[in-house]
């Protein structure tokens, strides 16, 4: 992911291209970088290094979209709806 495609992501979904912190950003963020592995795996189906750190990636956007759930549903159903995951 390069610089600018991480700063139209945080801008989208924060305040404005400094606050990369709500979760939304976040989730963000990591499903685009979830989204480019699982590509990557298409080609390289033997790449278990790489398997566990998507793993591990999957893991923590679960995690912060539990958070969100808790605190704020309706964040969490937009957060769903605009990226398209599935719950």
């Amino acid at each position: 992911m390069t610089k600018e495609e991480k700063l139209a992501i945080v801008k989208q979904f924060g305040k404005d291209e400094k606050d990369s912190g709500k979760p939304e950003v976040q989730i963000a963020l990591l499903t685009k970088r979830i989204n480019e592995l699982t590509d990557h795996f298409n080609v390289h189906k033997k790449d278990h290094h790489s398997r566990r750190g998507l793993m591990m990636m999957v893991g923590k956007r679960r995690r912060l979209l539990d958070y969100l759930a808790g605190k704020e549903i309706e964040r969490y159903r937009t957060i769903i709806k605009e990226l398209n995951i599935r719950k």
